[in-house]
């Protein structure tokens, strides 16, 4: 009976993100967290000769959010880019999670044609040892680039 050891946990910590926009590939080394969430839009489907209710996939929304220290403002300079020339950016993601230790190998998602719903233009806090801040976006399409062996 197959069973997983606990050496195969992939650690959050062991992994890199980076940002390609406008051609220009950035690592961001200030990422804390990031989450990419894809949903399945269904369509509820009734038929002669049978009482329920079946469901076929109908498309899909790309959702994500990152956290990161508030140390850049390269979101904050494409948001505003936006608000004063009406010109919207989107650029993409690449998340590896790379934990030697797991001895799973990496996984790399790349995610595409991210866009930015929501950035804090300011921010300052007494309270807090360090400021960060959440971003949200949306994407159109991933891709898997390298699987977990």
């Amino acid at each position: 009976m197959a069973k997983l050891e606990a050496g195969s946990l992939v650690s959050g910590q062991e992994g890199r993100a980076y940002l390609k926009v406008d051609g220009q590939n950035q690592e961001l080394m200030y990422l804390r967290e990031i989450t990419a969430t894809v949903q399945k839009r269904k369509t509820a489907v009734r038929t002669l000769g049978h009482r329920g209710e079946q469901y076929r996939a109908a498309g899909y929304s790309g959702k994500g959010t990152m956290r990161a220290y508030y140390v850049s403002s390269l979101f904050r300079s494409l948001m505003l880019d936006y608000m004063k020339t009406g010109v919207d950016t989107a650029f993409d993601i690449l998340v590896v999670n790379d934990d030697p230790q797991s001895g799973l190998g990496s996984q790399s998602v790349l995610l595409k044609n991210c866009n930015l719903d929501q950035v804090v233009l300011a921010r300052l806090d007494v309270d807090a040892d360090f400021l960060d801040e959440e971003l949200t976006f949306t994407f159109e399409d991933a891709d898997l680039l390298d699987s977990f062996a």
